[in-house]
């Protein structure tokens, strides 16, 4: 049986403006039937880097938060600390960063809780019973809330392919050791040839899992926890990730920590993807490139499955924007993700998700 996803477009006028149609997307996708009165509702985001905007505009994601308001509940905004050295490593720099990036309660009217508390060590063990993992850790805040709203900039991601429901919901909602225990088999190496030996991921790897070595950045595998930051700060491109079956072991443990976080809730959670400026980077990176297609729209769907199979489709359906990182596969139809990162199977977190009873990926998409 197919799900539905409901859609609208960027488009507005004097008769209806955008946030007046972001409303009706969440009355017609269920979110009255989702979270009732009094009910603690934990509305999952993606703060942003700092240095990053390329996330959710805040007063978007106030018209969410008023919308559910509306039910009698309680909204909170809410992310988990991260696990590499950033802007959002811990809750009192998580808390500065959104307050920075627009997300004050004058602007939002939500208060704001991180998950996995301090440093990123409030959790709670959830069994799944899955392939990777017979538990997972989930920030304990998550699991305390009555209901679950994921909200999610929809873009590439440097080791899924894509980020969307259910990496907002699995890798964002876990505490920081359920995040190692995602990352731990993804080790990068280092191209030599490209390597100048500035030093730059030597000073931002978390872990010291890096050293300069004849001038040139060497990784220590037992030491690497697979975060990426290394990645990101090379500017020579010359740290790589090792394109084995640690990318789909990473996929297979993210799909089953979004298991873990609906456990209980899948009566009670809605997903919203917001598909606009699609960058090819994460919103961790404390930048964003251009985005590679236009905005598009906002889907919303109580199947994270289904919402993000769509939103795959709707960028692929477009032709790539000029002069961005995307030089393949940039006409309407082509896998765009693919055209950025060649080597990841992005396909294979919707077929395990599936797998997992997390939804299908056959949908219906409606036009609200």
């Amino acid at each position: 049986m197919k799900s539905q996803v409901f859609f609208i477009d960027f488009r507005a006028s004097y008769k209806e403006n955008f946030v007046t149609k972001l409303s009706r997307l969440m009355d017609h996708a269920g979110l009255g039937q989702r979270i009732k009165k009094r009910e603690l509702a934990a509305i999952k985001l993606h703060f942003g880097e700092l240095g990053n905007t390329a996330f959710i505009r805040p007063v978007y994601i106030r018209q969410i938060v008023l919308a559910i308001k509306s039910t009698g509940a309680f909204p909170f905004l809410t992310d988990a600390n991260t696990l590499y050295a950033g802007t959002r490593g811990n809750a009192q720099n998580h808390l500065i960063t959104a307050i920075q990036n627009g997300f004050a309660y004058s602007v939002v009217e939500a208060p704001l809780i991180i998950a996995d508390g301090l440093r990123g060590k409030s959790e709670t063990p959830v069994p799944i019973n899955g392939k990777q993992f017979k538990e997972v850790y989930i920030a304990s805040e998550i699991v305390n809330a009555d209901s679950f709203v994921s909200v999610a900039h929809f873009k590439g991601h440097e080791l899924s392919g894509y980020g969307g429901a259910i990496k907002n919901t699995g890798m964002g909602c876990a505490s920081r050791r359920g995040k190692m225990e995602q990352h731990s088999n993804v080790a990068p190496k280092v191209i030599q040839k490209k390597c100048i030996g500035c030093g730059e991921c030597v000073k931002h790897c978390s872990q010291k899992a890096i050293s300069m070595e004849k001038k040139k950045a060497a990784i220590h595998p037992e030491k690497c926890i697979g975060c990426g930051e290394c990645i990101i700060v090379c500017e020579q491109g010359a740290v790589q990730i090792q394109w084995n079956q640690s990318v789909p072991v990473f996929l297979e443990r993210m799909v089953e920590y979004a298991k873990g976080v609906l456990l209980g809730k899948t009566e009670k959670s809605l997903f919203i993807n917001f598909i606009n400026h699609v960058s090819p980077g994460c919103d961790c990176l404390p930048y964003n490139d251009a985005p590679i297609v236009r905005d598009i729209g906002v889907v919303a769907s109580t199947d994270p499955v289904a919402i993000d199979q769509a939103s795959v489709d709707l960028v692929n359906q477009e032709p790539a924007i000029p002069h961005t990182c995307l030089k393949i596969n940039t006409g309407p139809g082509e896998d765009k993700f693919k055209g950025v990162y060649p080597h990841i199977e992005w396909q294979h977190q919707l077929e395990y998700a599936e797998q997992m009873g997390l939804g299908t990926r056959q949908y219906e998409l409606i036009r609200v």
